[in-house]
């Protein structure tokens, strides 16, 4: 095995309550007396690096040899299968194998263990590294050790607690999730399963005296002639947890064993299967490293990680993935952190890029330099520095580049996108290169103001800094209020604004200019939302005037009389939406605007809508203050632009931009206000202009 060097060692074991123990280690020694349990724990004075091998000598009523021991670095390597995976699985792993003849490097795999409560024991055993026994090593712990073992010329210790598939919270302790705010419902649910804890007690205790009064009103029953209640349930926050997938289930099993073993530090690679968390990451990250620190009792020990890389996750929100590396990527704000950028080495059709080579050897330059030393090195992937909005192109400044930028492919930097007042979202850029800086334009972006790059989870762009680390997903500058991006916004005026978190069955707006509209010749919509995520989505439609009332253009209550199922012709569409069909001058636009109930079927015998699901060529229904529908379609694309349905429901109202998920694509039944923290309506006309 490894120890850590420079660091007090800490073993600790069980015996009888009345033996003696006496720990040495080289030269050092120690005693202790267990405690009533038996625990036993002795603090051994810092070692220096050595490559000659010592023993561990625990001595009681018997005696306990540990030989082969090497004092050097000693580097805890957990999260899901990236970590896991071995070398045998990697790249190039018949010559990696074959020239594994590391004896400085040891490896040790704890067994994959869930568990309810902590665990002080495991079993496994270290191994040396050779061509026999390193195929089944971490790739990712044996590259970096590899590197480390080479500069450093010390010998090197991983941990190896991984486990494939699983989320960050099995891996998290209880303290951790306690003091993060955002998690106390996590730490809540977890601490009320314990045994022993005051609201476990509490909770135990009432479900007795439910019991017990029960078994007493059954026994009286017996005989009697009357209908006895069924027994209570036992009570669902009680049940423990069941999977490896449950919050602290691998911390007990995998983790706790393992704490108080001096290490000095730990690599991390998960977030796969918390893709879609977006910003709650970083949370979870809080959580996750500082809980391990407070229990390892050793100080803000280093803490490096992985950005998962570029891959498909199916049909899901492109920008999904993009603001999730920006989770991962703010995480860098904990104290002794940092992030290794691969999305030049991804395999988009693979969640397993097989080259773990570089993801290893850029752990390792992180640990070089702040751990080791090497304060020359440039360790962490550019980032951006400064904006700089120079009228028809926008600068970005980028730090750690080793003095400047380039492309691994010699081309101009791609996935760049910029966005200013008009532009109709965000639109590709033009991207130049001057120095550590690069210069964004584009013909459809007259005052860029705001920029992003590889926000798509298939991005693989080519920027790096000259040390060939690179660029990782990123944005920044102040995107325009929505509509403003929208071209044509300058000439529509509004006439309603509504928070739709307001809705109920007697609509009152929170502006109502329609009592003094002047003449309008297009009619224009935007719906806005936020997701549980926080990201913002909006659509703005604007059509051929089908009316000239303007009470009538608002959400079709019975009040206002507004029935019309119609086509509606010259639409135009624009939206930040993913897969929104966006445009302008489209003739086949579609309007369901109505109080009244409504069934699937195709009454209007709208060219393509179904009978058979929700769609754009529903049928009304009595009553005529029912249900209610206010939604636009693009019948050719097949798509709900936006739907407002069954209003009065309140927070479970339905709300949607694009086909809903599933079968009713015009979102009825979706009862999924509640789910938005911001959602808005606000209706405008475009005053007539004067002939």
């Amino acid at each position: 095995m490894v120890l850590q060097q420079q660091q007090k060692i800490r073993i600790w074991g069980w015996a009888a309550p009345d033996e003696s123990v006496t720990v040495s280690v080289g030269t050092n020694r120690a005693t202790a007396q267990p405690n009533a349990s038996g625990r036993w724990q002795v603090e051994l004075p810092p070692m220096t690096a050595s490559k000659t091998p010592t023993t561990i000598t625990i001595k009681g009523t018997n005696t306990v040899e540990i030989q082969d021991v090497l004092i050097g670095e000693v580097w805890l390597c957990s999260g899901q299968s990236n970590m896991e995976w071995t070398v045998a699985m990697s790249g190039n792993p018949k010559e990696e194998i074959a020239a594994a003849n590391h004896p400085l490097i040891r490896h040790i795999k704890i067994p994959l263990v869930p568990s309810n409560l902590p665990l002080d024991h495991f079993s496994s055993s270290w191994q040396v590294c050779s061509p026999e026994t390193a195929a089944n090593f971490t790739a990712c712990g044996y590259y970096m050790a590899r590197h480390l073992q080479k500069e450093l010329d010390v010998p090197v210790g991983l941990v190896n607690s991984s486990w494939g598939g699983t989320r960050i919270e099995p891996w998290t302790p209880p303290v951790g999730f306690e003091h993060v705010e955002s998690l106390k419902g996590i730490f809540n649910s977890v601490i009320g399963r314990t045994p022993g804890t005051p609201s476990y007690r509490e909770r135990l205790s009432a479900h007795i005296r439910a019991i017990e009064d029960w078994t007493a009103k059954a026994k009286a029953s017996v005989n009697a002639k009357e209908i006895l209640t069924p027994s209570p349930s036992y009570p669902a926050e009680l049940t423990p947890f069941a999977s490896n997938q449950d919050p602290t289930m691998l911390y007990n099993g995998m983790i706790h064993a393992l704490v108080g073993f001096p290490i000095r530090g730990a690599i991390w690679y998960q977030g796969e299967s918390n893709h879609d968390d977006g910003m709650l990451y970083f949370e979870k990250m809080k959580a996750l490293i500082q809980g391990w620190r407070e229990l390892w009792g050793q100080g803000e020990f280093s803490f490096y990680y992985v950005q998962i890389a570029p891959f498909r996750y199916g049909d899901r929100d492109p920008s999904m993935l993009a603001r999730f590396w920006e989770a991962q990527a703010t995480a860098q704000s904990i104290p002794k952190t940092g992030m290794v950028v691969i999305n030049d080495i991804a395999t988009l059709n693979d969640i397993h890029p097989p080259n773990k080579q570089d993801v290893g050897y850029r752990l390792a330059l992180l640990a070089l330099k702040n751990d080791y030393g090497r304060k020359d090195l440039i360790a962490t992937s550019p980032e951006v520095e400064t904006i700089e909005p120079l009228g028809g192109s926008l600068k970005v400044r980028f730090k750690n580049t080793g003095g400047s930028l380039k492309t691994r492919d010699g081309k101009s930097p791609s996935h760049f996108e910029i966005i200013g007042p008009g532009s109709g979202g965000f639109q590709a850029a033009n991207a130049t290169i001057q120095g550590d800086a690069v210069v964004l334009t584009s013909d459809r972006v007259t005052t860029p103001v705001a920029f992003r790059y590889a926000w798509n989870m298939l991005a693989e762009p080519n920027l790096s800094g000259s040390t060939g680390l690179p660029v990782g997903a990123c944005r920044g500058g102040t995107v325009p209020d929505f509509f403003n991006s929208v071209p044509e916004s300058k000439d529509y005026v509004l006439v309603y604004d509504m928070d739709l978190a307001k809705l109920n069955a007697n609509i009152r707006y929170d502006v109502d200019r329609s009592d003094n509209v002047p003449a309008f010749d297009r009619i224009g919509y935007l719906v806005e939302v936020t997701g549980a995520n926080g990201e913002e989505t909006g659509v703005f439609v604007s059509v051929r005037a089908f009316t000239s009332d303007a009470k009538k253009i608002g959400i079709p209550t019975s009040a206002s009389q507004a029935r019309f199922q119609m086509g509606v012709e010259d639409m135009n569409v624009f939206s930040n939406a993913t897969g929104i069909k966006t445009g302008t001058g489209i003739k086949t636009g579609n309007i369901e605007f109505w109080p009244d109930n409504y069934a699937a079927t195709n009454g209007a015998k709208v060219s393509g809508a179904s009978d058979a699901v929700y769609d754009f060529g529903d049928e009304t229904a009595p009553p005529v203050d029912g249900y209610g529908s206010m939604q636009i379609h693009n019948i050719v694309a097949g798509q709900t632009l936006f739907a407002i349905n069954h209003w009065r429901a309140g927070d479970r109202a339905d709300i949607g931009i694009g086909n809903q998920e599933g079968q009713q694509r015009d979102w009825t039944f979706s009862a999924n206000a509640g789910t938005y923290p911001n959602k808005r309506l606000r209706v405008y006309v475009r005053p007539k202009q004067a002939q």
